[in-house]
């Protein structure tokens, strides 16, 4: 990232900046309330504080309220999903994501970041090594303080962690990150003549490193040459989402200089908010870039896919619909928003799964609507977050479903939190698992 490209995110003349830039956005809003009836967040608690109309209305004055009560308006504004349900709806066609960003930048540059925030992103996310490292070690140490939960939907209890975790049934660590088990790849391209930079994301590395290996496997079969670097940092939603503009920029430069290493057709990913983060949000700071970063930034946009749209729109496999088995698997398919409401992605992951004999697709209701996870959002406000949630488990168990299945693992994650405290007995996975476990074993 260039030095001397813009001045230091928390300076008077970078908040002055955002405030001109926010008033710019903020004038196409109409106050028409339309988006009440589509905010997740509104939804559950009802207060015109909590919907896009009334945020805007604080924004409009944002720089006397910060000053009059900023831990109140970081709160305020922190009452948000980012699930953009808002801004698909909206007749007027307002950046609504982009005013919450700025919005959450100029907040968190006049507050500055708390002490665990500034660890994580400054000191955690940026160094993949002890990534890793501190996930190895969790995950060797997690027995003791892990009671099983619902063993089909694959969650734990953690009481003795409860302070930090309160009620949430979680997956357990798997014993390694899937990028410290590969290590850097260099597959070569095959049969495809395609080569993709394989982006898994943290959530599938450190968490659900099976969902990588299933996106490996997938890849691999269709002859697909993989390039992964090592040195891959997480995509910066978190820091972003969080008001933290500098550790953004400081992580998107470490990727942008990893990836540079090697050409490549497109950049794969299994997790649908990396995916949204990197061609979204990563061109709006293009002012930021020094002018390679901005060729880069700007190559990467057209370049970005969710695996899914990757496998049907760019490799261009025949997914045919297949006549279901007489003993097939019920399946319900959960639209994320980042898969669906940023990436316009909703027929590509059905159409795999039509195309497997051993599911039955059945829609729920609402299968577009938020599932109430947001990433930073469910661990501060997780009343909300399982209000919402429950909503969504309603609309699944009401299809009787054997098996939920979505594109993102935070969805993945909110799922089997509420399934399993609801005791459900239904599975839940990624799309890429179900289709991957119909291919025949590679050697690894």
């Amino acid at each position: 990232m260039s030095e001397n490209v813009a001045p230091q995110p928390g300076s008077f003349q970078e908040l002055a900046q955002l405030l001109m830039s926010l008033d710019n956005l903020l004038v196409s809003c109409m106050r028409c309330g339309l988006c009440q009836a589509v905010c997740p967040v509104y939804g559950s608690t009802f207060r015109e504080a909590d919907v896009t109309r009334g945020k805007i209305a604080l924004l409009e004055n944002l720089a006397h309220e910060t000053i009059k009560d900023p831990k109140s308006v970081n709160d305020r504004l922190n009452r948000c999903l980012l699930c953009g349900s808002c801004e698909v709806n909206c007749p007027s066609g307002v950046n609504i994501l982009e005013i919450f960003i700025k919005a959450r930048s100029f907040v968190a540059g006049y507050l500055g970041l708390g002490l665990v925030k500034r660890l994580i992103f400054r000191h955690l996310l940026p160094h993949p090594r002890l990534f890793n490292l501190a996930t190895r070690i969790s995950g060797f140490f997690q027995k003791p303080f892990l009671k099983v939960a619902n063993p089909l939907v694959g969650t734990h209890r953690a009481p003795i962690l409860k302070m930090f975790l309160g009620d949430r049934h979680i997956p357990s660590l798997p014993k390694a990150s899937f990028s410290s088990k590969r290590g850097a790849l260099n597959i070569p391209a095959g049969s495809s003549g395609i080569k993709v930079a394989l982006f898994p994301g943290c959530v599938p590395d450190k968490l659900f490193a099976n969902l990588s290996e299933a996106t490996l496997k997938i890849l691999r079969y269709h002859g697909v040459g993989i390039f992964m670097p090592e040195n891959l940092v997480c995509c910066g939603i978190p820091s972003l989402a969080s008001g933290d503009s500098q550790g953004f920029l400081g992580l998107t430069s470490q990727n942008l200089k990893a990836l540079s290493k090697q050409p490549f057709d497109y950049l794969v990913t299994p997790c649908a908010t990396c995916a949204a983060n990197i061609k979204d949000n990563w061109p709006r700071f293009l002012d930021k870039y020094g002018e390679e970063e901005k060729k880069a930034v700007a190559a990467l946009v057209s370049k970005t896919m969710d695996i899914t749209q990757f496998l049907v729109s760019a490799l261009k496999v025949e997914f045919k619909p297949a006549e279901p088995k007489n003993d097939a698997k019920k399946v319900t398919f959960h639209d994320s928003c980042h898969l669906k409401k940023s990436l316009g992605v909703a027929a590509q992951p059905r159409a795999i799964i039509q195309s497997l004999p051993d599911y039955r697709l059945v829609e729920m209701p609402e299968a577009d609507r938020c599932c109430g996870n947001g990433g930073s959002f469910t661990l501060f406000h997780y009343d909300i977050s399982k209000d919402i949630g429950q909503r969504k488990r309603n609309n699944i168990v009401s299809v009787k479903p054997d098996l939920v299945v979505t594109g993102c693992p935070a969805c993945l994650m909110q799922l089997m939190d509420l399934l399993s405290q609801n005791n459900d007995q239904i599975a839940v996975k990624h799309v890429v698992e179900i289709y991957a476990d119909t291919l025949p074993d590679q050697a690894a």
